[in-house]
């Protein structure tokens, strides 16, 4: 297996079975967010003590790669901190504007690796960042920063 299908089938997994699917009643910030270039729409709500992220939950509707994206973000922000997200955010911002020519850091990506293909197609970009930029304002929102 090649690593573009390892990283389609990560994708397609996170898509299926998403993780953080469904909001929780309990959060410190909440933030909603559209892509108005192909309508996607995703809400975010973080449960945080401190700078510890207790908890990333997500709800929308739109594209494998904005479902698969959320899913895979409230697993690598699970109690961690907001400066671990800060700089996860950070690489994977700066994956997603290398058009692919950035080889990602699965050690500080883990699964957001995945989505190193889809930094080749500009239009795809804003689907795979949507939960991200939302889930900094919603930590931004709680005065937790």
């Amino acid at each position: 297996m090649n690593l573009d299908s390892l990283y389609q089938e990560i994708i397609l997994d996170h898509y299926k079975k998403p993780l953080g699917s469904g909001l929780q009643d309990n959060f410190s910030g909440e933030a909603f967010h559209v892509n108005t270039s192909c309508g996607d729409e995703v809400t975010v709500r973080v449960l945080l003590d401190g700078n510890q992220i207790l908890n990333m939950t997500h709800e929308g509707v739109g594209c494998s790669i904005s479902r698969a994206s959320a899913s895979v973000l409230h697993a690598l922000t699970k109690e961690e901190t907001t400066e671990t997200f800060h700089v996860l955010l950070d690489n994977f911002v700066d994956l997603m504007h290398s058009q692919g020519k950035v080889v990602p850091d699965e050690e500080v990506l883990g699964d957001a690796a995945a989505f190193a293909g889809v930094s080749k197609y500009p239009a795809r970009v804003k689907c795979a960042l949507l939960p991200w930029m939302a889930m900094k304002d919603a930590i931004e929102g709680a005065g937790n920063e």
